[in-house]
């Protein structure tokens, strides 16, 4: 941990409750705020895929009791 971080992460402690929790949220958006676009854009083109394949009627569904129940079945 870098010498700046160590002494924001020990100023921002000192903030209270709320005030620490409001800090949380900007800084975990700004994480958020410049995705990666490249990865958005595959992620489109994923559910495009899956979209088509469910109206062409290829795809094989699964009804969430079914699926839940493999998983069961999975893990133990």
């Amino acid at each position: 941990m870098s010498d700046l971080v160590l002494e924001l992460s020990q100023q921002a402690q000192t903030l209270d409750a709320q005030d620490r929790a409001r800090l949380a949220e900007l800084l975990l958006d700004s994480i958020h705020a410049n995705p990666d676009s490249a990865i958005d854009d595959a992620w489109d083109a994923e559910l495009l895929r899956r979209i088509n394949e469910v109206d062409r009627g290829v795809a094989v569904l699964v009804s969430a009791e079914d699926a839940f129940a493999q998983v069961r079945r999975a893990i133990q």
